[in-house]
C-alpha cells in the first residue's frame, strides 16, 4: 500500500520557556487536505505547537517538515502556511478589500489579478458586497470571515487557525463552525485548528489531537476519540462520562460500582485494576424490574432540551449521570442496565504515587524537594537512592497551604463515582495524585501532608 501523503511532519518536538517545559516529545503527521484539530485545556501547549508550525516560535529539540521540506528554522514568511488568530489583527485604517489584498500588494502582484483573487475569496466567505466597508463597522463574525479571506487569498498549502471563534457569542460561533467546515471542503487545503471546545472539535474535524500538560494523549477520528478514549483524561475531557475504578476479573468480565458486568474487552489479564468509562446516554433507566442489573435512586433530574439529565445514587454509594428521553423525578427508585459493548475498559495510567527519593537517616527520607518523617526508612543507609510509594488516599490536602509539609495547586479534577481523583502540581514542579471525598476547585492552592506510616520505601 502506498504511504499517504503527509503535508506536515512533526518529529520529537520539545519546547521550553526558560526552565518550564511546555511541549515534550511531540510526534504528529497531518495528511494533505485534512482538517486536524488540536484540542486541550488552557495551558496544555496547543497554541505553542501551532506557533511552532507557523514559525513564530523556535523549537528546542526536534524537526518540523512542511510539504516535504524541513522548515524547523525557516522564518514564518517563507513557510507555505497562513495563520488566523483569535484576535483577528485586521488593519483598522484599511477597508475590507484592502485588508484582504494586503499580502498580495506586498508581493507587487498586478492590480487586475489582485482584484480577481480578492473577489473570489470574498464570494467564498460570503462577503461579496462588503469590499468597501470599514472593518470596524463589521460584526465579530464578519471580521472573522475577513481574517480568513486574508489568509486564504495567498493560497497557502496549510491554514492554521488559533481559537478563531473564541471571541464570538454561542449562536455566531455555531454558525461560523458550519461555514469553516464548508470552506475547508471548497478550498481542499489542509486546516490545522486549535480549540479548547470539545463540541467544536467533534463537529469540524477529520482528526482530533487531544493534548494535556504538553503531551499528546490520543490521536484519532472524532467517533474513535469519543467511543474509545485512550485514558481517563480523554474520556473526561471529550463529552460527559461516568468514570469508575474497576477490576478486570477476566476476559469479557469487569467489576465496578459493586457489581460484575459482561463487557467486550479482552487481553487485560485476571484481577487487574482498570478504569471503566460509560457514557451517560448508554445507561438504560426504567422502573425497577427483573431486567435491571442494579438499582438506584434519582437524586436530581434536569430537562436539557434534547434529553433529561439525571443523577442516580446506588445503594453501594456510587453516583451515575444518565441522559435519557424519559424523565424520572428526584426520589424515584429505578432499575439500571448497561450493555456489554457500551462499557469501555482502559488500562490505568498509574495505581499509586511513585517518586525518586534519598534516605536522610533512619527515620527521614527526602523527596519532592522536602524531608519527610518515615517509619519505613530504617532498613536503608543514609544517602541511599530509593523509590517511594504513597497511595492516592493517603495524601491529605489542607485549605491553608502553610499547614502542609509542602504546597501546590489543584490542576485536574476527575470524579470517579464515589470520590474525586485530583492532580496537584507541587511548587517543586512535580505532580502528586490524590483520592479524596472533599470538594476542591481547579486552581485551588492547597497544603499537602503525608503521614510517616504512609510512605513505603523500596530499592529502585
Amino acid at each position: 500500500m502506498q504511504e499517504p501523503e503527509y503535508i506536515i511532519r512533526i518529529e520529537d518536538i520539545s519546547k521550553s520557556f526558560g526552565d518550564k517545559p511546555v511541549l515534550s516529545n511531540i510526534n504528529l503527521t497531518v495528511r494533505k487536505g485534512e482538517f486536524v484539530t488540536i484540542l486541550g485545556p488552557s495551558g496544555c501547549g496547543k497554541s505553542t505547537l501551532l506557533r511552532l508550525i507557523a514559525g513564530f516560535l523556535k523549537v528546542n529539540e526536534g524537526q518540523i517538515s512542511i510539504a516535504g521540506k524541513v522548515m524547523t528554522d525557516t522564518p514564518p514568511h517563507l513557510r507555505p502556511v497562513n495563520t488566523v488568530f483569535q484576535k483577528y489583527a485586521l488593519f483598522p485604517h484599511l477597508n475590507v478589500f484592502n485588508n484582504i489584498a494586503f499580502g498580495l500588494n506586498l508581493k507587487k502582484m498586478p492590480s487586475a489579478e489582485i482584484k480577481k483573487k480578492v473577489n473570489k475569496v470574498l464570494k467564498m466567505v460570503g462577503m461579496t458586497d462588503y469590499e468597501e466597508r470599514d472593518v470596524d463597522s463589521l460584526s465579530g463574525g464578519q471580521q472573522q470571515r475577513v481574517a480568513i479571506a486574508r489568509a486564504i487569498v495567498n493560497e497557502p498549502e496549510v491554514l492554521l487557525l488559533d481559537e478563531p471563534l473564541a471571541a464570538l457569542d454561542l449562536k455566531m460561533r455555531k454558525d461560523m463552525q458550519m461555514e469553516i467546515k464548508a470552506m475547508h471542503k471548497k478550498l481542499g487545503i489542509t486546516f490545522v485548528y486549535v480549540t479548547h471546545d470539545q463540541e467544536e472539535a467533534l463537529t469540524l474535524s477529520d482528526t482530533i489531537v487531544v493534548m494535556s500538560e504538553g503531551k499528546i494523549q490520543q490521536i484519532g477520528e472524532p467517533k474513535e476519540i469519543y467511543d474509545e478514549p485512550a485514558n481517563a483524561f480523554v474520556a473526561d475531557f471529550i463529552g460527559e462520562s461516568n468514570i469508575m475504578n474497576g477490576m478486570m476479573i477476566k476476559d469479557s468480565l469487569v467489576e465496578f460500582a459493586g457489581h460484575q458486568f459482561e463487557c467486550v474487552d479482552k487481553g487485560f489479564g485476571q484481577n487487574v485494576p482498570v478504569d471503566v468509562v460509560i457514557r451517560p446516554e448508554d445507561i438504560y433507566i426504567f422502573d425497577p424490574s427483573e431486567a435491571a442489573q442494579f438499582t438506584g435512586t434519582v437524586t436530581s433530574s434536569i430537562f436539557k432540551g434534547v434529553h433529561n439529565e439525571m443523577m442516580v445514587l446506588t445503594p453501594e454509594g456510587y453516583e451515575f449521570m444518565i441522559q435519557d428521553y424519559h424523565a424520572f423525578e428526584a426520589g424515584k427508585k429505578v432499575g439500571l442496565r448497561i450493555k456489554p459493548f457500551d462499557i469501555h475498559v482502559m488500562r490505568k495510567e498509574r495505581s499509586t504515587n511513585i517518586f525518586d527519593a534519598e534516605i536522610v537517616d533512619k527515620s527521614h527520607i527526602r523527596f519532592l524537594g522536602n524531608s519527610f518523617e518515615c517509619e519505613n526508612a530504617s532498613q536503608f543507609a543514609p544517602g541511599e537512592k530509593v523509590k517511594v510509594a504513597v497511595d492516592f488516599k493517603d495524601v491529605v490536602l489542607q485549605d491553608n497551604e502553610e499547614d502542609g509539609m509542602l504546597s501546590g495547586e489543584v490542576t485536574f479534577i476527575l470524579y470517579k463515582g464515589n470520590h474525586y481523583h485530583l492532580t496537584v502540581s507541587t511548587d517543586e514542579g512535580e505532580n502528586i495524585f490524590v483520592d479524596t471525598n472533599d470538594v476542591w476547585d481547579d486552581g485551588d492552592r492547597v497544603g499537602i501532608t503525608i503521614q510517616p506510616n504512609d510512605i513505603w520505601v523500596s530499592k529502585p
